[in-house]
This record gives C-alpha cells, structure tokens and sequence, in this order.
C-alpha cells in the first residue's frame, strides 16, 4: 500500500493497494488496520463487482462490521473507496492480485 501525504490536501485517488488474492475477507481486515491511522473506525467499502468474485457481504473486524458494496459505477473497475463515517473517505486504485511485476 502507498499513501499520499495528509498535507497534499483532496485528490481523486489518495493511493494505492495490491492485494495478494480476490478473497475481501482475508484481504481486507489488513488494508484497513492499516489505514485506521489516516481513516478510523471504516465502516462501509465499495468495491468493483466485476474484479472482486467472492462474496462476503461484510468482513468483521475487532468490534465492528465492515458492510461491503459492489458496484458497477465506480471512477474505475480497479479501484475501492473506504468510507469513516466523520472522517472522510479513501479512494485507493489497486493493482489486481497476480499481476506481475514490470521489469526495470
């Protein structure tokens, strides 16, 4: 994961994520502990129904649920937004699991 700095103000992405599989339950839970420090306490995530195939609804973590969104009208089909309800939102492009690296 790559962040922008807080201090470059609004962008349309704020970021970046590669996750190793399709599977949001396992993926998930890591990307956003690792955001809780810009982003706490996310509560919603929307994805593309197209690139994410398996299916939770919601993916639990700590105390709380994370509801999941799949949608079809997203910026891009490679890219989530996580929502923090009094906090904002983050919109991260990700390169699909299994891509391989470009070389240098």
């Amino acid at each position: 994961m790559d962040l922008r700095p807080p201090e470059d103000g609004p962008h349309r992405l704020d970021g970046t994520w590669w996750p190793r599989s399709h599977d949001l339950d396992r993926e998930l839970p890591a990307l956003i502990k690792a955001l809780e420090h810009r982003w706490p306490g996310i509560t919603r995530v929307t994805v593309s129904r197209t690139m994410w195939r398996i299916r939770p609804d919601t993916v639990t973590l700590a105390d709380r649920e994370i509801h999941i969104n799949r949608s079809g009208a997203l910026p891009h089909p490679h890219t989530i937004c996580l929502l923090s309800y009094g906090v904002g939102r983050c919109d991260l492009l990700v390169t699909p699991p299994g891509t391989p690296l470009a070389p240098i």
